[in-house]
Order: C-alpha cells, then sequence, then structure tokens
C-alpha cells in the first residue's frame, strides 16, 4: 500500500546518510561562525566609518531646555 516508505532491514544502510548530514552540518556551523565574525568586522568598520559611537554625537544634540527659554 505504501510503497514509497522504504525502511530497510539492514541499517547499516543508514550510515551514508548519517555520515552525509554530519558532513553538512559541520559545513552549516562553519558557515554561520564565518558569517558571524564578518558581521563583527563590517559593523566595526561601519561604526568607525560614520563615528556612530564616539562622544562627538552627543555634543551635537540639540538642547530643548535652551530652545524653550528662548521663545519666553
Amino acid at each position: 500500500m505504501m510503497d514509497f516508505l522504504y525502511f530497510p532491514e539492514d541499517k547499516t544502510e543508514y550510515i551514508p546518510a548519517i555520515i552525509t548530514l554530519v558532513i553538512f552540518m559541520i559545513g552549516a556551523a562553519i558557515t554561520m561562525y564565518y558569517f558571524y565574525k564578518h558581521s563583527e568586522k563590517e559593523e566595526k568598520r561601519f561604526n568607525e566609518q560614520y563615528d556612530l559611537n564616539s562622544t562627538k554625537q552627543s555634543s551635537k544634540e540639540p538642547q530643548l531646555s535652551d530652545n524653550k527659554n528662548k521663545e519666553e
């Protein structure tokens, strides 16, 4: 009735599939590690280029209390 499902009696037929699965899982882990490290370097380069983590930006922010005093 369900000929498309095949469960072999000899379990050694699963060995090549397990080996392939392990190889691809290791490859996926290495790829994720590479993307993570590359992303950190790119973020650092972006922050340095646009100066996002410096104290200079805080001095450029407008002070709302000064603006209110001028209007009154």
